[in-house]
């Protein structure tokens, strides 16, 4: 099957018509600018090997304020001028299937031409286009205009122009976000084992770690200083958060100065509030200002988020831990808050944002297009990292071969 990067007709290929801030299509084929760096741009990608759809809005058609023959005037200059192997139009209103951000003229363009979406790119410069994208599948580039409206959500790349998106794709033709190598988030294991511990330390993306005092009794530890000095020893040039087990603030305090007192990487954990509710920011900007690293954890809320942002400024290096896997299991889509996060600790550069407690391999790719500086991850889902970049075709087969051989060795009769 073969790749596709689907592309937006107004703001992408040709100038938008911008008027108070908000986008608009050319009246006609006479005020249709190309944009110039379009036909090398889409060349380099028609080279690769990528077949060129276009998937256009024109919802002006069915509301009789724009003629359809309008619309083919625009897409024939276009075609003119650039080497795109289809243009498909949407020209209803409403929630219409082929309207964007409904994904409906991307699914239906992957029957005819036989392309693999989960290998395809959409290219956009608005929220409807990221969003059809994502439904559909592909991984989706956001051209950022700075339009006055409202923004895409959900994992998605901000690029400047058509030609810094080609770019983009073109650095992962051979295979779109399957190489470890190529992630920006930081991976940091997740555990109270010693023997698994070690046994990521020995695996170079994995740059820190994280523990938590639930993870250390399901691990059978009773000496919380002894285990932890004993990791500090066998890791020690890593980041590695220790979490404090009391609930009330002075003698979390007092836990939290002694563990800082362990190791130049400890980093001590605070949770947001303690058992009765009551907020940590107070005991979080004293700490950080007296200099201990600090993972403020158990974090599920953007205001929770500002708050210990602000509590943060200025102070020592941290981290801001939020339960992404814990949003999503109330039925809540973390990233767009996580998205959100991110902007938030532009407001703290001495501030990481941790995506914590993820579910699935995914999570880590996700992580990575919003710009999450870490992800905290368990064995087990390490574990998974072998299976990245596997063609998925492949994998059914294996999944096929699995059956089969369990149903043989159960001797299963009918």
């Amino acid at each position: 099957m073969d790749r596709a990067v689907f592309l937006d007709r107004d703001g992408v290929l040709n100038h938008a018509v911008v008027r108070e801030g908000k986008p608009y299509p050319p009246r006609d084929a006479a005020e249709t600018r190309v944009v110039e760096e379009a036909a090398p741009a889409l060349q380099r990608l028609r080279d690769a090997g990528y077949r060129l759809i276009v998937v256009t809005n024109q919802p002006d058609v069915a509301r009789g304020t724009t003629p359809r023959e309008t619309v083919d005037a625009i897409n024939a200059k276009l075609a003119a001028a650039l080497p795109v192997d289809e243009f498909v139009v949407c020209d209803e209103d409403g929630d219409a299937p082929c309207r964007k951000p409904n994904p409906g003229m991307l699914i239906d363009a992957a029957r005819r031409h036989r392309l693999d979406l989960g290998r395809s790119f959409m290219v956009g410069d608005r929220w409807r286009d990221i969003a059809a994208g994502q439904r559909a599948g592909c991984i989706s580039l956001f051209i950022d205009h700075h339009y006055a409206e409202r923004q895409p959500a959900g994992p998605f790349v901000r690029v400047a122009s058509i030609g810094a998106a080609a770019d983009w794709i073109l650095r992962r033709r051979n295979e779109p976000m399957t190489s470890v190598a190529d992630l920006k988030v930081k991976i940091f294991a997740d555990g109270a084992d010693k023997a698994g511990m070690l046994e990521m330390y020995a695996q170079p993306y994995v740059s820190g770690f994280t523990t938590n005092p639930t993870l250390m009794h399901k691990a059978g530890l009773t000496d919380y200083r002894a285990f932890a000095k004993d990791v500090l020893a066998a890791i020690p040039d890593r980041p590695i958060s220790f979490e404090v087990f009391a609930d009330d603030f002075a003698e979390m305090e007092r836990q939290a100065r002694e563990i800082a007192t362990w190791g130049e990487h400890v980093y001590v954990k605070i949770p947001i509030t303690n058992t009765r509710r009551e907020p940590a920011y107070d005991l979080v900007h004293r700490l950080s200002h007296a200099g201990v690293k600090l993972n403020v954890t158990a974090i599920l809320t953007l205001g929770q988020v500002r708050d210990v942002v602000g509590a943060l400024s200025g102070g020592a290096p941290s981290c801001v831990s939020v339960f992404a896997g814990r949003i999503a299991d109330t039925g809540v889509d973390p990233v767009p808050l996580m998205s959100a996060a991110v902007e938030l600790l532009k407001l703290a550069p001495g501030a990481e944002l941790i995506w914590a407690s993820p579910r699935e391999l995914l999570n880590i790719f996700q992580a990575d297009a919003i710009g999450c500086h870490i992800i905290t991850v368990t064995n087990d889902i390490l574990k998974k990292l072998a299976l990245v970049g596997k063609d998925l075709s492949d994998y059914s087969l294996d999944t096929v071969q699995m059956f089969f051989n369990d149903g043989k060795k159960a001797g299963f009769t009918l």
